[in-house]
């Protein structure tokens, strides 16, 4: 990568402000950017020229929601990749989901996975999201990511004969032109408000995340527990043999803004108030928890019809992961999706004959899965948490349906959608085989 006067400039965070020229600039090192700059480097994709750059507007790799879970689809990303084998080795699979209806006491047990058979790495695997960001940036080259660089806006300018390029300006001066821009700056994205794709809605639900430590180990069954409530779903999952990552699920409550970001206050809401009658083993994991790792935030998603018709693309500016299509995390897909978008970009920019046609192909390509995940994730938010602010008869019935038909009979549908296969970053060689064999 190359300034405009020619000298490879320093990514750090006090950098001076200088011109930039690069190939590919990158958005965001969250999952989808990291995992878009690797599937590009595998390609072979700014090796000359300006390169790849991932803008990054905080310090470090960001960890916001501690952990979460990899489902097939993610694994059969991240072997595309090449790395999967860094994570599989550290974090065991699991298979099963317990859910508990705390007002009758039912317990339902099923596969997590759908009615498909896992082997091998692809199974589902909860882990820490900052052990993911880690292995995915471990395998860029040094400079990639420039720590501390807040985009500022965004233009374009055409030189005669010239495909149009981006212009971004950040925070601290500098201005980087690149021939293609990627989004990949979550569900607030200021690619997206750019491109003028809609504002995420709120669900009307809101979550607390955490995660707790053991440091003499939880003794806890490898499975995804969850309990339901009028009004709330609340679930726990080990990741290691002293970590465990547990959630609370909730009709949205001014409490939430009271709370801000205190993890204190947070901690307090869940076990004297919102999450009181949750079983003690629940309220024991909750009490352990990391004070660094504990959010509270509202559950957004983009209209699927607006991730249908939406401009999430214009020439060579597209978005990706969140930036794209924010979901809620009920069929815990926001990070294994992103992961699908990664391989799929890489690979339709990598054979397109312009970067305007490749981006097209992309957006084209992954319009209506995209679609599919956020509608699959909301209904099986809204059934399972009993209806969104549903009530009386209503929130009966709807209860019923989860109870008897929901989890026995459409769950295990919306789970076969988690065994998709987005396909390899090379084309077979010869002999049949692709580098991941």
């Amino acid at each position: 990568m190359a300034d405009r006067g020619g000298k490879a400039p320093a990514w750090t965070s006090a950098a001076a402000a200088v011109d930039v020229d690069a190939e590919v600039v990158i958005v965001g090192a969250g999952i989808a950017g990291l995992a878009t700059a690797l599937a590009l480097r595998r390609l072979g994709m700014g090796a000359a020229g300006g390169g790849v750059l991932v803008l990054e507007r905080h310090a470090e790799l960001r960890s916001t929601g501690a952990a979460l879970t990899i489902f097939p689809n993610g694994w059969f990303a991240l072997r595309a990749l090449g790395v999967a084998h860094k994570l599989t080795s550290r974090y065991d699979a699991f298979e099963t989901s317990r859910v508990t209806t705390l007002e009758t006491g039912a317990t339902q047990v099923f596969r997590f996975a759908g009615r498909k058979s896992s082997s091998g790495d692809v199974r589902v695997r909860p882990m820490h999201r900052k052990a993911l960001l880690e292995a995915l940036a471990e395998e860029l080259p040094p400079g990639t990511i420039r720590f501390s660089s807040k985009l500022a806006s965004i233009a374009t300018e055409k030189a005669q004969g010239s495909p149009e390029i981006a212009v971004l300006r950040l925070d601290d001066g500098t201005v980087i032109r690149s021939k293609v821009l990627i989004g990949c700056d979550g569900v607030h994205s200021v690619v997206s408000q750019w491109l003028g794709l809609s504002e995420p809605a709120s669900s009307g639900r809101s979550a607390v995340r955490g995660l707790a430590v053991y440091p003499d180990g939880h003794g806890l069954k490898k499975e995804l527990r969850q309990f339901l409530s009028e009004g709330l779903r609340a679930g726990m999952v080990p990741i290691s043999h002293t970590d465990v990552y547990w959630f609370l699920v909730n009709n949205t409550v001014p409490a939430e803004q009271e709370a801000g970001t205190d993890p204190a206050k947070i901690l307090r809401e869940v076990t004297d108030n919102l999450g009181r009658h949750m079983p003690a083993e629940y309220l024991d994991v909750a009490r352990h928890s990391d004070s660094g790792n504990l959010s509270w935030a509202p559950l957004l998603y983009r209209a699927p019809w607006a991730i249908l018709r939406g401009p999430a693309a214009r020439g060579a500016v597209t978005v990706a992961g969140d930036a794209f299509h924010p979901m809620t995390p009920d069929m815990a897909q926001g990070g294994c999706s992103a992961l699908e978008d990664a391989v799929v970009l890489a690979r339709a920019l990598s054979r397109a004959a312009t970067p305007a046609d490749g981006v097209a192909s992309y957006v084209a390509e992954r319009r209506g899965r995209a679609a599919w995940l956020v509608a699959g994730a909301y209904l099986s938010g809204w059934v399972q948490q009993g209806g969104t602010n549903v009530r009386g008869v209503r929130g009966y019935m709807v209860r019923l349906f989860r109870d008897w038909i929901f989890y026995r009979f459409l769950f295990p549908r919306l789970a076969d959608a988690m065994w998709f296969d987005c396909g390899d970053l090379v084309e077979p060689n010869a002999e049949g085989k692709t580098h991941s064999e």
